[in-house]
């Protein structure tokens, strides 16, 4: 049985005394952390579009995802702390973080997850589902904290509007284009390969690199302090440059750095070089794709499907996560040059979808999107 089995308080089982029981309790609440993040990534960026002003809509979204790689920097922080409190030698702290290492690391989640609990309670309603609960007094007194007195209620009007005139919809209803390009953001999101950096950062950098386990550790710190700075880059230009152009910029950007880094594996010219291609790498996604997708997956659906498409596309993203994540081990033994230039390649596709495929949402109200995509299905004659 595996040696990561452990009793409540935190000591060792030999694996002779550890039993199925143990193994299933570790994979169920593993799951169950799984579904927690699933439905947080879903709800989050959903819930802060429809509380949010259009004029700053994409970069309160982006916020979000600035949260999600703060939140990496700090657990990287934290794990190489970790990390260099387990022993003195690599053979010792490498079979320290076996037995006892990745549980204080699993440990440290709970704080923030608790906090983000407690937090929870103190959010309002969205005036929309508040509308749709008919308690339009809270939905306008939400509004006018926002938006102020005038503004608030010509939003109110406009959401009113659009609730009396929606009819229970099918997915389809507005076409199948509208799903597909929310679901093909996520597949793109995940196929560029940018959770392969973030998973295994630490073995990227010693391939790369030839550097030691500690020094592996701090090159990732290094490169999230670099995710940080480059995701205010997307909040403060999100709504002056627009969503097209960010993801494209953020595409080319994501091609040449694996483009490169690819061709220096395949001539096995490792060193510094690698290591700031691949900054440039995720420079170039922490700036385009990282927030940016999240903003246009919670604002381009219509809303009278708003909730089915969200979870659609999430589920995409999630599954493409899966995907990529456990095929990257094998393909690096086989050929890492290899695998890098399979996401350069996503990295190019990306730009011409967006560019042939994704509309641009700046300063248009959630309200606008039901319009939007009713014309685009009349005008390409769909039946629906």
């Amino acid at each position: 049985m595996p040696e990561f089995l452990f009793r409540s308080d935190f000591t060792l089982y030999d694996p002779k005394d550890a039993n199925l029981a143990v193994m299933w309790a570790f994979v169920l609440y593993r799951i169950l952390g799984g579904v927690g993040v699933g439905m947080a990534s879903a709800i989050c960026p959903m819930y802060i579009a429809e509380i949010s002003p259009s004029n700053i809509r994409g970069t309160l979204v982006s916020f979000n995802q600035l949260a999600i790689i703060v939140g990496q920097l700090v657990v990287y922080a934290i794990n190489t702390v970790i990390r260099k409190l387990l022993g003195s030698t690599e053979k010792e702290i490498e079979e320290r973080m076996i037995t006892i290492g990745w549980r204080r690391m699993f440990v440290s989640e709970a704080v923030p997850a608790a906090l983000f609990g407690i937090l929870l309670c103190f959010v309002p309603k969205t005036p929309r589902f508040l509308v749709m609960k008919k308690n339009e007094e809270r939905a306008e007194a939400i509004l006018t904290r926002i938006n102020g007195p005038s503004k608030a209620k010509q939003i109110l009007n406009e959401i009113k509007d659009t609730i009396k005139n929606e009819k229970k919809e099918h997915l389809f209803a507005y076409g199948v284009t509208v799903v597909l390009v929310g679901s093909l953001l996520s597949f793109f999101q995940q196929t560029v390969g940018i959770n392969v950096v973030l998973y295994y950062g630490k073995r990227i950098f010693q391939a790369a690199t030839g550097s030691t386990g500690d020094v592996a550790m701090i090159q990732t710190v290094v490169m999230g302090f670099f995710n940080v700075l480059f995701t205010f880059v997307a909040i403060f230009t999100v709504e002056k440059w627009g969503r097209k152009p960010l993801l494209i910029t953020g595409s080319i950007g994501m091609c040449i750095g694996m483009t490169v880094l690819s061709i220096l594996f395949f001539m096995n010219n490792y060193g510094i070089l690698a290591l700031i291609f691949i900054i440039i790498y995720t420079a170039s996604f922490m700036m385009s794709w990282g927030p940016i997708c999240w903003v246009l997956i919670s604002e381009i659906f219509p809303n009278t499907i708003r909730g089915q498409a969200v979870s659609i596309a999430v589920a995409v993203q999630w599954t493409f996560n899966l995907i990529v994540s456990t095929t990257f081990p094998p393909l690096s033994e086989w050929s890492p040059g290899f695998a890098y230039l399979i996401y350069a390649f996503f990295s190019a596709l990306s730009a011409v979808f967006v560019f042939f495929m994704v509309p641009e949402t700046k300063g248009k109200t959630l309200e606008d999107m039901n319009e939007l995509w009713a014309s685009r299905s009349k005008k390409n004659k769909l039946p629906y």
